[in-house]
């Protein structure tokens, strides 16, 4: 370490004369114009609107029909859009629904034997089979439990082949209520379709046959991949998945979930994906339980501890889930990307030799990351700790070195240099501090205003009212410091002890992140290593004492990096925005966005907001950006800041017309009413919509889930069970409901004993959709029932929630309920009620007709809004 020392200062000796010139207090560097400023600020600007952006946008042209006879075994983007024109037609395919069960089934069955007869027989065989599935699993606080989904399940296979190991590609053709379905995941259909027909026709065989579900039941939730993946007869030799889905619509699939723990997934992925767009962080936000949705790959990892890698389209979330999930959204190029990819790694892993086995190879997570739609960077975890420290080691060392040369031309001592550096530190972590603080503080403002989501359509609203402030907390308090300290040290060197700060704050954030196993902290280790290039050439150079000369080489080192955090930012802004939407009114949206925004802010230009400390009124330069977020917020009160707009960009409500009947013990009936029973779906809830009903009629639901088990309604799912404290009650006159579940207690059987027992034994007819409420009375416990197990197994708490689906097998549901209860002692206390028991209702499909009051109501909300709702019931049985 002396001898780089004596290397460095003897390499240096000729620039000290010079630079020791400029370090006295009489003759401080002077600062550039200010009015350079702004062509500076502007640049990174331009950057971002006329090349991150556009980089981001951009996809491959789409191959027509004419293309065919040029490009024979490619993907034809058009030949799959005319099967999602046909799957569109036939309307919303909500589970159970004739549109679900048959015609979406016919079509897809179909299609495969069109393939059949083209099929080149001498080389393949092709298999067809569909797969009516009954099961039940635990799925967050409920037993998912269904009956007869279908899965359209077909085998490709080379002729040659007697692999036992098979590749798995799965999407879903049904949909929610109300909506067509074409983004989720009708295009991933259509896609999977047309690989079959190019791999049918042409001449490269295979090793491993491929196996490719079109499951029915995705959203009811993730029942049919379910079924799929634990009883069909191809499921256990299924090594690999490739899972397609959407949360969006248009644009390129994501790659957001990998493994888990097998690298050669990615080894695959970053030699084949034609256009490859993957990253961790994506992966660790949804694994964590932040996208507030699910896919099948969960289904398949957790079931059938089958690796892969789950894709989705994540773009234009607005429309997702909603009747405007239409394909005149889609371009043809999204269908030829998604097709691309898809067919070159089908390919690939079919021949695959990893396949065979593939847990000879699970050696850890990975990190990856695209780098413009061009490349993929990916390495194991081990592998990103030890990058990531090491470069952290060598980034500090370099900066220690930095502030010794610093000490050396201005020919005062290394503790005065580290003296002021620790100032300059403390002054700097002041400012990282309100970089953060400051769009915090806003959020949390403009939530207390309910002006909570006013970037939800404008989505260039966060530069000014988050990215601003960001960049003000983080220049100002150093740009006072700078310009009134009185010590003899160049605004050259304070600038760069500023960017060394940050650095090291950036080093110190890496460290930590990788540590507790954050394998996003690539994304801080990206904004290390474009500093760190710099400086260790400017020291080298000895051009970090050459008047300003290394912020030329900082300046160009940075553009990379800029585009870089940039093009990633854009990923989670594409993709998350929307998803504000329907993320609940617990939480402050804001917050998030807004926290996104500053971390953001902070990466791009941590380096560059600094030097604009060498223009004269730096001051003035950086606290005028108070200014654009003073007209920001002037727009959150104006139309353009208002969230939402017809068709593009909706509010969500979801509710339910329910009748509810309460039975007591002695046959009477306690309530007997109806209303509409909101889960909201966003921040505003109410907010803005008063002139559609009269929202002092709302009911606040904690009193009611104080009385009631499931707070005495049909909560449809998991989802609407976790939100029922924070849904709205309007009770209503009108109860026309198409019907309601029947249930007949079958029988009772009373054993008396030291621990008596009951059995009932019921049967249930109803519905697609039903909820099963089960409640103990009376310090009675239930002991058996014919549902899964699990949970009096693992002794969970009541009231039990069973969710009930119903495919193309209607028959009555029969089941029973053993209860062990001390209040049986004998015949006399033989009346005391042991059991509450709901049964709720759902007439999801269209299928179902709707009454003329629900009609109207739901044509009163303004156009902007997008309701997703139905009728049901819920009925209440004490016993």
């Amino acid at each position: 370490m002396n001898n780089f020392f004596k290397t460095f200062e003897v390499e240096c000796e000729g620039e000290m004369r010079y630079s020791r010139v400029s370090t006295g207090s009489k003759r401080k560097s002077r600062r550039v114009g200010w009015y350079w400023a702004l062509p500076y600020l502007g640049f990174w600007v331009l950057l971002y609107f006329a090349v991150v952006l556009p980089i981001y946008r951009h996809l491959p042209e789409a191959l027509t029909i004419q293309d065919e006879h040029i490009h024979p075994d490619r993907f034809i983007a058009e030949r799959a859009e005319q099967i999602l024109a046909k799957l569109e037609a036939i309307g919303p395919k909500v589970v159970g629904s004739n549109a679900n069960e048959v015609e979406a089934v016919n079509l897809i069955v179909g299609e495969v034997e069109k393939i059949k007869k083209i099929m080149n027989k001498e080389l393949f065989t092709l298999d067809l089979d569909i797969q009516e599935v009954s099961g039940a699993y635990i799925l967050g606080d409920m037993v998912n439990m269904y009956q007869g989904l279908q899965n359209i399940v077909v085998k490709f296979a080379s002729n040659y082949s007697n692999s036992s190991s098979y590749l798995l590609i799965n999407t879903h053709f049904d949909s929610k209520p109300g909506s067509p379905g074409s983004g989720d995941a009708g295009v991933m259909v259509a896609v999977m379709l047309e690989v079959i027909r190019v791999l049918a026709v042409g001449r490269q065989t295979f090793d491993h046959p491929i196996v490719f579900v079109f499951n029915g039941g995705e959203e009811n939730p993730l029942q049919a991949s379910h079924g799929f993946i634990t009883q069909h007869k191809w499921a256990k030799n299924c090594k690999a998945l490739i899972n397609l889905d959407s949360s969006g619509s248009g644009h390129r699939e994501l790659l957001f979930q990998t493994g888990p723990n097998n690298p050669w997934l990615l080894k695959y992925y970053k030699q084949h994906a034609i256009h490859p767009f993957a990253n961790t962080i994506a992966e660790e936000l949804f694994q964590a339980n932040v996208i507030p949705s699910d896919t099948d790959f969960r289904i398949f990892k957790n079931f059938g501890h089958v690796p892969g890698l789950d894709m989705a389209h994540t773009y234009n979330g607005y429309v997702y889930h909603t009747k405007f999930d239409r394909m005149s959204i889609i371009p043809q190029e999204t269908i030829q990307n998604t097709g691309d990819n898809v067919l070159s790694l089908a390919k690939a892993f079919a021949n695959a030799p990893e396949l065979e086995d593939p847990s000879i190879y699970a050696k850890g997570h990975t990190v990856f990351y695209d780098i413009f739609g061009k490349f993929l960077i990916y390495y194991t975890e081990s592998q990103a700790e030890q990058i990531n420290y090491v470069l952290s080691a060598l980034t500090l060392l370099a900066i220690v070195c930095s502030l010794w040369g610093m000490a050396k031309v201005g020919e005062v001592s290394f503790g005065n240099i580290l003296g002021t550096f620790f100032c300059v530190f403390c002054v700097h972590v002041i400012a990282f501090v309100l970089a953060v603080g400051l769009p915090i503080l806003l959020a949390v403002g403009l939530d207390l205003l309910g002006l909570s989501m006013t970037w939800f359509t404008s989505k260039w609203m966060i530069i000014g009212l988050y990215g601003c402030p960001t960049l003000v907390g983080l220049g100002i308090p150093t740009a006072i410091y700078i310009g009134s300290s009185k010590d003899k040290l160049n605004i050259s060197f304070k600038t760069q002890m500023v960017m060394h700060s940050q650095c090291i704050l950036l080093t110190i954030l890496t460290c930590v992140g990788t540590y507790f196993g954050i394998r996003s902290s690539y994304l801080l280790m990206i904004a290390v290593l474009f500093y760190f290039i710099p400086l260790v050439v400017n020291m080298v150079s000895c051009l970090f004492q050459r008047g300003y000369q290394w912020a030329l080489l900082v300046f160009a080192c940075q553009i990379p990096a800029f585009m870089c955090i940039t093009y990633m930012s854009c990923i989670f802004f594409m993709s998350l925005i929307p998803m504000m939407g329907r993320f609940g009114s617990k939480y402050n949206p804001d917050l998030i966005i807004g926290g996104v925004a500053s971390i953001t802010t902070l990466l791009a230009m941590g380096y560059i907001i600094p030097m604009v400390n060498l223009f004269r009124k730096s001051l003035i330069i950086i606290a005028s950006l108070l200014v654009i977020t003073a007209v920001f917020l002037v727009l959150t009160v104006t139309p353009i800041g208002f969230p939402f707009r017809e068709e593009t960009n909706v509010e969500r409500f979801h509710l339910q017309h329910i009748r509810r009947l309460f039975h007591e013990a002695d046959s009477t009936i306690s309530r007997n009413d109806s209303g509409y029973y909101f889960d909201l779906q966003d921040r505003r809830q109410f907010n803005h919509i008063k002139d559609v009903f009269d929202t002092s009629k709302l009911a606040d639901m904690s009193e009611e889930c104080n009385k009631h088990i499931f707070c005495g309604f049909p909560v449809f799912n998991h989802r609407w069970n976790r939100n029922k404290v924070l849904s709205q009650w309007l009770p209503s006159d009108d109860y026309l409901i198409p019907g309601s579940p029947k249930l007949t207690l079958v029988s009772k059987n009373v054993t008396l004993n030291s621990s008596s027992t009951v059995r009932y034994d019921f049967e249930l007819t109803g519905p697609s959709h039903m909820g099963i409420y089960l409640n103990p009375l009376n310090r009675s416990k239930i002991i058996e029932w014919s549902f899964l197990n699990t949970m009096l197994e693992d002794k969970w708490n009541p009231p039990y929630f069973i969710y009930f689906s119903m495919g193309k097998d209607k028959s009555p549901l029969a089941f029973y309920v053993v209860l062990e209860t001390p209040t049986y002692a004998d015949e006399t206390n033989s009346t005391i009620p042991i059991l509450e028991l709901g049964i709720g209702g759902h007439y999801v499909s269209f299928e179902h007709t709707r009454s003329l009051a629900n009609k109207a109501f739901i044509q009163s909300f303004p156009s902007y809004a997008y309701v997703m709702e139905w009728p049901s019931s819920y009925e209440r049985w004490i016993y």
